[in-house]
């Protein structure tokens, strides 16, 4: 309640939101206009208008991410292993961005909810730069120590390829945690096409330099990890081009902008590190999951997974736009004390999310034995497509229950309520998925098998316990505001 307090008690925030700004064009500013107020109006319209672009843009991402592990495919299982080792760390530099981009969006989307500008722009700053000290702090240590580090994730005979494939990952580190910070000031402000064209930019980059340096440059596992690099230090170049050349975003980011605030800090950390950890909770159990795997059955069954799950996460990419987009339209919405709107925004994105998954679903149940074979156009991985199909086939079921545990999270974060979704993520991993798998996968005896089935009995249960947390918070606040 401070937040809104403190927001509601500048009576020039208002005017700051429309207040012409004599070094942007007339035509920039009926766009910026139209953004925020699509933003703060009505919920249904700015979940499927704002939504739009980030699905475009995320399914862009989860091709390049596809068609990466595709190509990393040709050199072998050993290669796409190594991969998948390395992956659960790397989603901790993916998390760190994404929960800090969810701490800052929230915070940018309650200011200008509460008619706030300039402190929405405050911000934006402030999340740019917590996210280059945690880069900075991060990536050295990484670098150097990524044989070791490979090694005790269980790589294996792999660790070396590994190694080799994760140093050059995360010395690209302050560029996924800048991007990723700088799609949430966006998305913030409503610019969701514009976040749309650099994740594009990024994907189909990558996408091109994958074949030209695993294959034509001889590269090997190296090449793929530096296309990914490039591509993104490539966007960087253009997002700042954006917010300090060009200037023609709604919120201004520079160094004279930046006043150091404690209590905003710890307003974009309270949803931001709660965020993250979320995401390390992820790796964590990606890295228990591989060390499972491989005692049931082998390395092999590690491929299964890493290959499946980039091929089922394609299906869930429309589910995650959705969700993230909510944070910024529940932002407002609570920024704005519209807790009827915070509530119809909640079901609507729950409704949408859950109709696409069906669809998607069975499109995956139906064309999984083909679609597993983008993964074995080699004679090394042809015996896996059965198993990877199977895998996706069972994963399926599972895609129509996320939605509405992923949105149920949304309140949470789009409130500033970063805690209990991290608290709900915690039983979630920890007292379900971790649980089951152990249970199905060892103590039971089902092996490979019964890991799938942890994994989505966890998920099923963990979903339906955020549904019913959401509902009672958001019941709550609608109830305060009518009595």
């Amino acid at each position: 309640m401070i937040f809104i307090q403190k927001s509601n008690s500048s009576h020039t925030a208002s005017k700051d939101i429309d207040t012409p700004d004599p070094t942007r064009g007339e035509e920039h500013r009926r766009e910026v206009t139209r953004g925020v107020s699509l933003l703060t109006g009505d919920p249904g319209v700015a979940i499927r208008k704002l939504s739009g672009p980030m699905i475009l843009a995320m399914l862009l991402m989860s091709l390049y991410n596809l068609a990466d592990a595709v190509w990393v495919a040709g050199l072998g299982p050993g290669s796409l292993a190594a991969v998948g080792f390395i992956t659960p760390l790397f989603m901790v530099f993916i998390g760190l961005g994404n929960g800090l981009g969810a701490g800052v969006s929230s915070a940018v989307a309650r200011y200008i909810g509460a008619g706030n500008r300039k402190e929405a722009e405050n911000a934006a700053v402030h999340g740019i730069l917590i996210g280059l000290g945690i880069a900075a702090v991060l990536t050295l240590p990484l670098v150097v120590f990524a044989e070791p580090v490979a090694a005790l994730l269980g790589a294996g005979e792999v660790t070396s390829i590994a190694a080799e494939y994760g140093q050059i990952v995360f010395a690209g580190a302050a560029f996924i945690l800048f991007n990723t910070i700088a799609y949430a000031i966006l998305r913030g402000e409503g610019d969701t096409k514009r976040t749309m064209y650099a994740m594009a930019a990024s994907s189909i980059l990558n996408v091109i330099l994958d074949p030209i340096l695993i294959y034509g440059a001889g590269w090997g596992i190296a090449g793929a990890a530096i296309a990914t690099v490039i591509s993104m230090a490539l966007v960087s170049v253009v997002i700042l081009y954006w917010f300090v050349v060009k200037k023609d975003t709604y919120l201004s980011i520079s160094p004279r902008i930046f006043v150091p605030e404690h209590e905003m800090t710890g307003d974009i950390l309270r949803v931001g590190l709660p965020a993250s950890v979320e995401f390390l909770l992820m790796s964590i159990l990606g890295v228990m999951i591989n060390a499972v795997l491989v005692m049931v059955a082998s390395t092999d069954a590690v491929a299964v997974y890493t290959s499946g799950w980039r091929l089922v996460m394609f299906a869930v990419i429309p589910v995650i736009a959705i969700s993230t987009t909510l944070i910024s339209v529940i932002g407002a919405a609570y920024g704005a004390r519209n807790f009827d709107h915070l509530k119809t925004a909640h079901a609507y994105a729950i409704r949408l999310g859950t109709a696409i998954s069906a669809v998607m679903a069975v499109g995956i149940f139906i064309f999984a034995p083909q679609i597993a074979f983008l993964f074995a156009y080699t004679d090394s991985m042809a015996s896996l497509a059965p198993r990877i199909a199977l895998f996706m086939q069972a994963i399926a079921v599972l895609l129509v229950f996320m939605p509405a545990g992923m949105m149920s999270l949304s309140v949470f974060q789009g409130t500033g309520r970063g805690m209990i979704s991290l608290l709900i993520n915690i039983i979630r991993t920890l007292a379900f998925v971790a649980v089951f798998v152990y249970i199905l996968g060892i103590f039971l005896g089902y092996g490979e098998i019964g890991v799938w089935a942890g994994i989505i009995t966890g998920n099923i249960i963990g979903s339906a316990v955020a549904y019913l947390w959401a509902r009672a918070y958001v019941s709550r606040l609608v109830a305060v505001v009518r009595e």
